[in-house]
């Protein structure tokens, strides 16, 4: 088991009920939100992951992308958008993330 699902696994059972409640926080986000489709959602869940530097969560949305049908043009699309506002190395930092997702 790697250290991320490790530290995940800790903290959801050592804290079972603020991790629920975190967790229904994300679902009422996602469900009632606001009218973005899943792909949509997963794309700016990307972006927003490249560009605060969050290797983990982009890693995990890159996969969460896949699940709702984004593919590997439209994840590397999304990364590239970054760069104009957060700068050309963030979004190559993005890039190698995506990069090492797909064995590059």
């Amino acid at each position: 088991m790697n250290k991320i699902k490790d530290n995940f696994n800790y903290f959801t059972k050592q804290h079972k009920d603020i991790y629920e409640a975190y967790a229904n926080f994300g679902k009422a986000i996602h469900e009632q939100g606001g009218p973005l489709d899943d792909k949509t959602k997963a794309l700016i869940k990307i972006a927003i992951s490249a560009t605060t530097h969050n290797e983990f969560s982009l890693e995990t949305h890159i996969k969460k992308a896949a699940q709702v049908d984004c593919n590997r043009q439209e994840i590397e699309h999304a990364i590239l958008l970054t760069a104009p506002t957060a700068g050309f190395p963030t979004m190559m930092r993005a890039m190698m993330v995506l990069r090492k997702h797909f064995d590059e």
